[in-house]
């Protein structure tokens, strides 16, 4: 989102700071071109008081004593000093050719002739008690205007102090003309330095925004470099802070949500199988359920009345049951394999001993087929697993061999040692199983070709049981297609 210049805190801050200097410019030209004059007039009369009571706490009556200290004052402040006796007859005066007061007495009293004489006269009472009186007066002659301070001194004697006033006015003109030239010029220096500050103070603030806004992209790359400890440091800290919070949160979130992805996948796909085995227990009961009770109700009606009849319906019952049973079995048997109820009694044991006691019990199926199995020689490796267990597995294995061995009549028995495992190869020459069918052999109840399955009574559970044989034992089962069959294959751990 981008932003107007006007609205940002940079340009804010720049206009409110040359504001300021702006407003406090024209305020001092304003109190100068008010207030100057009067605080000059001020400042003249303190000095006047202030020299008055340095006079005073020196003057003891004798002028003559004081010259040198009354010269100080007058040159170093510009003052005119004359000092009256009570009949106002000169004791001292610092410039006697210069503007006086023309004071004197007679008969009748004071004579003042000046508008500043009747003034002290007015006051005349006042400055017999010692408090002094200060007036204004303009020389004429001279274009000059005066301040002037006059009082009792010592009693009896009098003191008259003066002080030139500049053209006032014309100086605050004059004042202010410059302090108008000096504010622009401060107006001026002050907008490029406040512009160069308001830049830095605000160049963190346009790099903290940019890595909110990459944060709000989900962008946790960014971080911000922490320079100093004011609050646009702690500020930084905060966001990296919270950058590795979020980024942290997120990524658990991400996990969190790919793992119920797979959850609910894996849910899916359980319930999927459920509806599946489901489906292929119902396929595998209904045949034998209806052939049992097509049967049993043939001998409930007598369909046929000889003995040989009724009995090939009985065989036929009895072998169907025979199937079912073996069914329920198989289901049981995969059901605690796959969920672990059943313990494995593992025993050290030779691979010689598992194949020659397998071979043995199919020796009569091998003769009435008249399948070849030929066993590789090898050496007798000692391995630990449940007998029974791999009894099955190696069961299973030539059942399945059997089963789809081709006009050949060939099976083969493959043993060998695998780093720490031991692997036992079963090969039958037939077919090999269509690469459709690859991920799916070792689903329960599938089967490759269902119409021969259903003839020599395959479930489709055995390779399922081997799977879960293995998974018990944490070691692993699989097949290829080689050439001119297929071989399946599992594996043992070996005894050290």
């Amino acid at each position: 989102m981008r932003y107007s210049v006007r609205y940002s805190i940079r340009f804010k801050l720049f206009a409110a700071m040359v504001s300021l200097i702006l407003f406090f410019v024209v305020l001092s030209w304003i109190l100068n071109s008010s207030l100057l004059e009067k605080y000059y007039y001020f400042s003249k009369q303190n000095t006047l008081l202030e020299s008055y009571k340095t006079i005073e706490g020196l003057y003891n009556g004798d002028s003559e004593k004081l010259l040198l200290q009354l010269e100080k004052l007058e040159n170093s402040k510009g003052l005119r000093i004359v000092i009256l006796d009570k009949d106002f007859n000169t004791l001292y005066n610092s410039r006697p050719g210069g503007p006086g007061l023309g004071i004197r007495q007679n008969r009748r009293g004071f004579i003042l002739s000046s508008p500043v004489e009747l003034q002290i006269k007015e006051r005349l009472e006042q400055i017999l008690k010692g408090e002094p009186f200060i007036v204004k007066n303009k020389d004429d002659r001279l274009n000059i205007n005066y301040i002037n301070l006059f009082s009792k001194i010592n009693k009896e004697d009098f003191i008259f102090i003066s002080t030139p006033v500049s053209a006032i006015q014309e100086s605050v003109g004059i004042a202010n003309q410059f302090f108008v030239f000096t504010g622009l010029v401060t107006l001026l220096i002050g907008s490029v330095l406040i512009f160069l500050v308001t830049s830095r103070f605000t160049r963190p603030i346009l790099e903290l925004d940019n890595i909110a806004q990459r944060m709000s992209t989900l962008d946790f790359s960014r971080r911000y470099p922490v320079k100093t400890r004011d609050e646009i440091g702690r500020l930084g800290n905060s966001i990296n802070s919270l950058s590795e919070q979020l980024q942290k949160s997120i990524s658990e979130l991400v996990e969190a949500n790919a793992k119920l992805k797979e959850d609910i996948e894996r849910e899916r796909k359980i319930d999927e199988m459920r509806k599946e085995f489901v489906t292929n227990v119902s396929h595998e009961l209904k045949t034998p359920i209806a052939l049992v009770q097509g049967y049993a109700e043939g001998l409930k009606v007598n369909v046929n009345d000889d003995d040989e009849s009724r009995n090939y319906y009985c065989d036929v019952i009895t072998d169907e049951a025979l199937k079912m049973n073996r069914l329920v079995r198989l289901l049981l048997d995969l059901s605690q394999l796959e969920s672990g109820e059943i313990s494995l009694d593992k025993t050290d044991f030779g691979i010689s001993e598992l194949v020659e006691c397998v071979l043995k019990r199919n020796s009569i199926i091998f003769k009435e087929k008249n399948i070849n199995v030929d066993v590789e020689k090898y050496e007798d490796i000692t391995v630990n697993a449940d007998f029974e267990r791999m009894e099955q597995v190696l069961m299973n294995y030539l059942n399945n061999a059997v089963n789809h061995v081709d006009s050949n009549r060939l099976i083969g028995i493959t043993v060998k040692q695998v780093g720490k495992k031991a692997r036992v190869t079963v090969y039958n020459s037939g077919l090999h199983i269509p690469e459709d069918s690859i991920d799916k052999i070792w689903t329960s109840f599938y089967k490759v070709d269902k119409a021969r399955t259903r003839a020599y009574g395959g479930t489709g559970l055995g390779l399922s049981i081997v799977r879960a044989i293995q998974q018990a034992h944490n070691n692993c089962c699989g097949f290829s297609n080689t050439e001119g069959g297929v071989e399946f294959w599992f594996e043992m751990d070996v005894v050290e």
